[in-house]
């Protein structure tokens, strides 16, 4: 019998219940562990950015209509309108102040912007779990969330180190799948942040950058990225060299990877306990 309280998805706002908690923790040991034989620090940043610091990573020129502003209601609306009592059930936009803060779409961004103008001695590596939201066109159940949970291990330094850490990211998680019988397609892919007809999704396309680990031939639930030095030269991060440095992720997508689970084992949260704690 499925758990009555198993998750609750509605406009793209997602609940879990205690089973999928319980596996969802199983999921981040997992992650956690692999991140530590990286020798990954463990990080948590700021739940908002500012929009300043993304526009430095050419984020409103890519990819705006993912953007999520955060405003606070401007003060002179606030006794006229909202001191009544009356419902509210949406604020209307010329109620809105100016905003410097944006809701962020990505875990990893903050890394960069936090080591700007930093020198790396040698191969840095950083973990860290966001809650991100992104403005899609549509979401569905568990598989395309408005907000959701990403993890990502970070590989910052030179172009060799961060292209091992990507192949034995890579791995790891092609092992693991084959461990738990969790059948997945690897595909080449451009950085879905990147509008198709920008200068950087064509460039991908040329010379591919990022590759998805694909469950039910539509669903990327983890991917690895190499980012060249792009968010070295933005961010001032230099190598000891002097020369920008290179970074690349591994990502992955917590509720993404609860969907692929519970389509894979039919909802049997006991057999998927068992298969990912072993």
């Amino acid at each position: 019998m499925n758990d009555p309280f198993l998750f609750d998805v509605r406009n793209g706002l997602a609940t879990l219940g205690p089973s999928l908690v319980r596996i969802r923790d199983l999921l981040e040991a997992r992650f956690l562990a692999w991140a530590d034989e990286s020798g990954a620090d463990r990080m948590i940043f700021a739940p908002l950015m500012r929009i300043e610091d993304l526009d430095s990573l050419d984020y409103f020129r890519n990819f705006p209509h993912l953007a999520l502003i955060v405003s606070p209601i401007r003060s002179d609306c606030l006794t006229g309108e909202y001191a009544k009592g009356d419902s509210t059930r949406s604020i209307p936009s010329e109620h809105l102040s100016s905003s410097q803060y944006a809701l962020p779409s990505a875990a990893c961004y903050s890394i960069y912007l936090h080591l700007k103008g930093s020198v790396i001695d040698e191969p840095r590596y950083v973990t860290t779990v966001a809650s991100c939201f992104r403005n899609e066109k549509e979401y569905t159940a568990l598989s395309r969330l408005w907000g959701f949970s990403m993890r990502e291990i970070v590989c910052i330094g030179s172009s060799e180190a961060v292209q091992a850490h990507l192949a034995s990211s890579k791995k790891r998680v092609s092992d693991f799948a084959v461990e738990i019988g969790l059948p997945l397609e690897i595909e080449v892919a451009a950085d879905p942040f990147y509008e198709p007809q920008s200068s950087r999704a064509v460039m991908q396309k040329l010379f591919p950058v990022k590759e998805e680990f694909v469950y039910g031939g539509s669903v990327a639930i983890a991917s690895t990225n190499f980012h060249r030095n792009f968010f070295g030269e933005r961010c001032n991060i230099r190598t000891a060299d002097e020369q920008a440095a290179f970074s690349g992720c591994q990502a992955f997508g917590i509720e993404r990877w609860l969907h692929a689970l519970l389509t894979h084992f039919k909802q049997d949260t006991a057999a998927i306990e068992r298969a990912i704690s072993g």
